[in-house]
Formats: C-alpha cells, sequence, structure tokens
C-alpha cells in the first residue's frame, strides 16, 4: 500500500505539472509522444474525449456515484445493526474506492469536453467577427461609391449660379455683335454663350467703377482721419476748458458737469430706478426748483453686477442642494437662514436720493433703493426740520417725524408694511423666511406710490406689468406735492402740540376774528393717549364699533375747566390731517357725567366742532385745522354751561357772559352754538 501511495503520488505531480503547461501550443504536439512512466496513456484520454458518447459517460457517472451510495448504505446498516462482518465490510470498501477511480475519469473527461467547446467558440468568433468585418468593409465601400455617384448626379455648372439679366433685356441692352439675334434666336447653347459674354463685359466695366469708387473713398477716409486727429487733440483742450469753468458753474448754480456724471452713472441703475430718476429729474427741471435728484453708491459694483447670473443662481437652489449639504454641518439653522434672507432682500448697488426741501428750510430725504430677487422699490425716510427747538419741545409728538409714521397713508390705505407684490409672499415662504413685515425696517418700505413712480404696477397674479415712463410721469407731480404737503402738515401739527402742553392754544391770526374775544373755558391738560385707552371708554363705543378710527392714528386727551366743570375731550388726528380733520368725543363732568349718548346737546357740541370744521379753513390755516377746532370747543363749552346754568334753578355757579338770541330752539332745545363775528352773538344753525 506504501508503495501505491508513493506511485500515486508521482502520478499526481505529473499530472499538476503537465496541466500547468498544456496551455502552450508547443506541449499540446508533444502530448503523443510517450514518456518513460507512461504520461502517453494520461494524454490520450484527451483525444479519447472525440470517440467516447457523453451519454453513456453520464449513465456511467451515475451509476458509480449510485454504487458508493450503496456501500456507505449497507456499511452504515451495518453498523447500526451490530453485524459487522470484516469481510463483507472491506469488499464493500474495496468497490466503492474503485468508483472513485471512474469519477475522477469522468470528471477529467468533463473538463475536456468544456475546453474543446470554448476553444470551438472561441474560433466560431472570430471566424463571425471576419465575416461581419469584410461585410463593413464592403459597406463602407458601397457608401463611398453611392456618393461619388450623387455628386456626380448633382454636378451644377458654374454659369448655373450666375444670376443673368433675362433674354428680352439681353436683346434690348447687348449690341448686336455680341447678342447675334440671327444665330442664338434658334440655338439655345448659343443663347447662353452670348449672354454669358455680355455679362463678362458688365462685370468688368462695373469692377473699373468699382476701383474709381474705391480710390475715392480712400481720399475721404484720409481726410475723415485727419479731422479726426484734429478732434481727438480739442478734447484735452476741451477737458482744460470745462475744468476752467467750474467755478463759473458753481457761483451760477449750474452744474452741468456734475449732471453728465449722474446721467452717466445712471445708465447701470435698473430699470424701475432709471424710470425715477429720469422722470423726477424732468419734473424738477420742469416744475419744482426746490427738489433735488442724485444717485448713490457704489458704481464699481453696479458695473459688475451680472443680471443673468443672479437670475440663474435664484433658479437653481434645488442645483446647489449637494453643495450646501458638505457644509451644513459646519453652519447652523440660524445662518442658513441668514444666507437665505442676505438674498432674497439684496438690494441694487445704486440707490436714488431725492430731496424735497419746503421754502421754510425743512428737508424730506427719500432714498430710493430696488431688490433685486423681489422686484420691488423700497424707500427710506428721514425729515430734517428747520425748527428744532418745536420738535424737542414736544412731548406728546415727538414720534411724528419717525420714519415709520410720517409717510404712512400718503395714499388712503397705503402702509408700506407688505410687498405689493403678491408673488413674493410664496417667495419667502419658498425660503423659509418670516412675513415681509418683519424686514421693513432693513430694506425700507415698498409703498405703493414708491412702484408707481418706478413705473411697475402689480396685477393679481404677481406679474409687474412691463415698466412704463408714462405710469411713472402720471403721478410724479401728485405725489411730489403730496410728500411737501405731508412735511408742512406734520411739521405744523408740532408746533401746535408744542404750545398746547403748555395749555395755550395757537389760534391763526387771520381766524381770531371768528371766536369772541372773551373765551373763559381754558385748556388745563394735553396728552398723548392710545388706542387702547380710547376704545376703553364707554361713550367711544360708537367710534369704534364704526370704524371711524383704526390703530394707526394719532390719539390725545384733552381737558377743559370753567368753575367746577370739567371737560375731557378724546381727539384722534388721522395719518393725513389736515385732508382727514381731527376727530372730538366729549364728556362733561359737572354735577352729573354727561356725554353724546345720554346728552342731545352733547352730541350737537360735538357736530359743531366736527361736521362745520370748513367755516375754520382758509388757505394759509389749513394746517392749523387742530387748534382753530380746540378754540371753537373752548368756546362751545362755555355756551353749553352758560345756557345750561340758564334753566338751573338756585345759586347761579356759571354765570352768563354770552349774547344769545335765543338760549334754546325747537323740541330739542337746540343751544345756539354758532357765532356770528359781525353781530358778536350765538345763535342757532
Amino acid at each position: 500500500m506504501a508503495s501505491i501511495t508513493k506511485d500515486g503520488d508521482k502520478d499526481r505531480k505529473k499530472k499538476r505539472i503537465i496541466k500547468t503547461e498544456s496551455s502552450s501550443p508547443d506541449v499540446k504536439k508533444s502530448r503523443v509522444e510517450p514518456s518513460k512512466d507512461g504520461a502517453a496513456l494520461f494524454y490520450a484520454e484527451e483525444t479519447e474525449v472525440d470517440t467516447r458518447d457523453p451519454q453513456k459517460d453520464l449513465d456511467l457517472f451515475e451509476g458509480a456515484s449510485s454504487v458508493i451510495k450503496n456501500a456507505v448504505t449497507d456499511i452504515q446498516a451495518m453498523r447500526v445493526s451490530g453485524k459487522m462482518n470484516n469481510a463483507v465490510l472491506d469488499e464493500k470498501r474495496i468497490q466503492a474506492t474503485l468508483q472513485f477511480v471512474t469519477l475522477k475519469k469522468m470528471n477529467r473527461l468533463s473538463h475536456f469536453r468544456c475546453r474543446k467547446v470554448r476553444e470551438a467558440t472561441n474560433e466560431a468568433k472570430q471566424r463571425i467577427d471576419q465575416y461581419h468585418l469584410q461585410l463593413q468593409n464592403l459597406l463602407y465601400e458601397a457608401m463611398h461609391l453611392q456618393k461619388e455617384i450623387n455628386k456626380c448626379l448633382e454636378f451644377k455648372s458654374k454659369d448655373e449660379e450666375i444670376e443673368l439679366v433675362p433674354v428680352e433685356q439681353f436683346y434690348k441692352e447687348a449690341p448686336e455683335d455680341i447678342s447675334k439675334p440671327k444665330i442664338t434666336e434658334n440655338d439655345d447653347h448659343q443663347l447662353t454663350l452670348s449672354r454669358l459674354d455680355w455679362e463678362l463685359e458688365q462685370r468688368q466695366r462695373l469692377s473699373k467703377k468699382l476701383k474709381e469708387v474705391s480710390c475715392s473713398k480712400d481720399e475721404i477716409l484720409k481726410e475723415i482721419d485727419t479731422k479726426q486727429e484734429y478732434l481727438d487733440s480739442l478734447q484735452p483742450k476741451l477737458n482744460s476748458i470745462l475744468e476752467a469753468t467750474k467755478p463759473v458753474q458753481s457761483y451760477l448754480n449750474m452744474p452741468y458737469d456734475e449732471t453728465r456724471e449722474q446721467h452717466q452713472t445712471a445708465l447701470h441703475l435698473p430699470h424701475p430706478l432709471y424710470v425715477l430718476y429720469m422722470q423726477s429729474s424732468a419734473y424738477k427741471d420742469a416744475c419744482d426748483k426746490y427738489l433735488k435728484v442724485t444717485i448713490e453708491g457704489d458704481i464699481h459694483s453696479a458695473k459688475t453686477l451680472d443680471m443673468s447670473v443672479q437670475e440663474i443662481e435664484e433658479d437653481s437652489d434645488s442645483d446647489n442642494e449637494e453643495q450646501e449639504k458638505k457644509t451644513r454641518r459646519r453652519k447652523t439653522t440660524e445662518d442658513r437662514r441668514s444666507d437665505k434672507k442676505q438674498r432674497v432682500l439684496r438690494k441694487h448697488p445704486l440707490t436714488v436720493a431725492m430731496e424735497i426741501s419746503c421754502k421754510e428750510g425743512s428737508k424730506l430725504l427719500l432714498t430710493f433703493s430696488y431688490l433685486l430677487q423681489l422686484e420691488i422699490i423700497t424707500v427710506q425716510v428721514k425729515v430734517i426740520p428747520s425748527c428744532l427747538d418745536a420738535v424737542h419741545n414736544s412731548i406728546s409728538g415727538g414720534d411724528l417725524l419717525l420714519p415709520d409714521s410720517i409717510l404712512n397713508e400718503l395714499y388712503p390705505g397705503d402702509h408700506g408694511n407688505n410687498t405689493p407684490n403678491p408673488a413674493n409672499q410664496y417667495e419667502l415662504q419658498r425660503m423659509g423666511l418670516h412675513e415681509f413685515s418683519d424686514y421693513v425696517s432693513q430694506v425700507g418700505r415698498p409703498y405703493q406710490w414708491t412702484q408707481w413712480l418706478g413705473g411697475l404696477q402689480f396685477l393679481g397674479d404677481g406679474n409687474p406689468v412691463t415698466v412704463r415712463s408714462s405710469f411713472s410721469s402720471a403721478y410724479m407731480q401728485q405725489t411730489i406735492k403730496q410728500l411737501r404737503k405731508r412735511l408742512k402738515a406734520r411739521l405744523a401739527l408740532l408746533h401746535q402740540l408744542a404750545t398746547l402742553e403748555r395749555n395755550s392754544i395757537p389760534v391763526s391770526s387771520c381766524l381770531i376774528d371768528m371766536f369772541p374775544v372773551k373765551v373763559l373755558s381754558r385748556l388745563v391738560s394735553w396728552k398723548r393717549s392710545t388706542y387702547e385707552d380710547f376704545c376703553s371708554l364707554d361713550y367711544t363705543k360708537n367710534i369704534t364699533e364704526g370704524d371711524m378710527v383704526s390703530e394707526t392714528d394719532i390719539f390725545f386727551t384733552a381737558v377743559m375747566e370753567r368753575g367746577s366743570a370739567k371737560l375731557t375731550c378724546q381727539v384722534v388726528v388721522g395719518a393725513d390731517y389736515p385732508t382727514v380733520p381731527p376727530l372730538f368725543v366729549v364728556s362733561i363732568s359737572w354735577q352729573v357725567q354727561r356725554n353724546a349718548t345720554n346728552d342731545v346737546h352733547i352730541k350737537e357740541l360735538e357736530e359743531e366742532v366736527n361736521v362745520h370744521y370748513t367755516e375754520l379753513i382758509k388757505p394759509k390755516t389749513r394746517d392749523n385745522l387742530l387748534s382753530n377746532q380746540l378754540q371753537r370747543l373752548l368756546m362751545c363749552f362755555d355756551v353749553y354751561l352758560e345756557t345750561e346754568s340758564h334753566d338751573l334753578s338756585g345759586p347761579v355757579e356759571i354765570p352768563k357772559d354770552k349774547v344769545f338770541t335765543r338760549v334754546a330752539r325747537g323740541p330739542d332745545r337746540k343751544k345756539p352754538y354758532k357765532y356770528i363775528p359781525d353781530l358778536g352773538i350765538f345763535t342757532h344753525r
């Protein structure tokens, strides 16, 4: 058994060596050569594969496998039963072991068959590739020949590209030595040759004329270059002349150089701001010498700003998500929101500054900006009053000139808190930002009239109409007048408030005659109130329920006294004062608490002050309407007390000082609140 094992090991080593070298063609040729140890018999199996039937080998393999299985089963059964017969057991083992030789032979034959099949497949593939390559070469040659055939079929002579004169014109214009009518009329070929000769002669004539014109052109160009050099030499001289005229321009208030620079800078403004600048400049030159319009900002940033790139960046937010993910670990949520806010609220580098001056010296400074992504115009406001003492001395009106309130409701309902472009709301939501009103302090207020001045008008779907200069010019004059009117009205109101806080009513000089010389009631208190305080009073519920006041109005409380009688008046001044007159709501405390809800005479008193205010307005006193109404209220308070004390029995606390035609009239016993200045008496309306 040891010798058999050694021989078997040698055979395995030889088999392994032969297998590794079998891939070379030299070995294949030498396989049939016999060797000393009988290796030729082993290599004969490779040729034996061609003569053997694969189905029979499969049956032989299955038979050997079944013999091994049966032997193993029998041996296992003998061990389980305990009937061990060594002779039978050895015989079973020998039979099973011999079957392994058959299995190894079948395994080798199967490997040989697989290799032969692969080699046959590769040879077939090579033949197919060779045939396919030949086919492609033939197709390419056929295609090339077809192209050459098409070129020949599509060939056109050069004379076909020449646009010849019509035949009738040819016979009419060409001389007979070229046209040869007797020959060409019957011969198309000769006709074509004659027409080509006539074309050649015409082109030669035109070529000669072209050379003459070219020479003339060169002479003119030389003359132009000479004059251009002369003009170029004039430019430095003109610049020196303009530089020398700057003191004269400054002295005569004609800044031509500054205006020219501003117009050049205006070319870099966005279209809405450009329209606003040009229209306001035109209005200034034509109608308003107290208006000043300039362009401010970084001109270099404006030149390098690429609007198309900005739009692409806005639309490609989703494409940049992968890049943002890389930096998301480093940036917090607050940082990302800040970046989005800066991108959405980005302003154009250039702004338009408008300075509206009054004759008294007060100035209203407006700075218009354009938000690139939201496509709206915002404005930031600053007021420079001429009389600073009046502003500083007024406690109740210290906020009337604040930027957030001075231009409120310049046009009805226009508070400037929300964007006029409905599409901006969805844009802010998409970027995860808050309402636009939260960013008003940062970018300015987008009033509706600022869009009008820039030629913008927004429809319901949020798409802006094309910017039109005509739309801007239609609102320019009216808006400038409204702004100047608002500035004057607020400064006049501040002056009145400063005087009222000292318990004095500044009546206009031209209206002194409309009041009696002696008014015994007096103002004892004037202070600021709030909307919540106004709504909390019982006698103001009808006013609040009728939506006659709003939170944007300005509220004051005035207290007047005469004797033991005390009048408390709630004064509501609208944002558009004095176009909208102040509203007075009166309550009188005298013996009992009285107001318009329980005393019809107080209702008449409120009507006299609130309804008949037009009598207190004259061209130069409109801004002092509040003081004039307060003076009338004092006067009517005297009338109320004196007529009431006339009806009371007992000691008279309020003596009669006014002259009445009648103390009361009609079933409602109306009081004579109307004053006739010419007669100095009070009468009924």
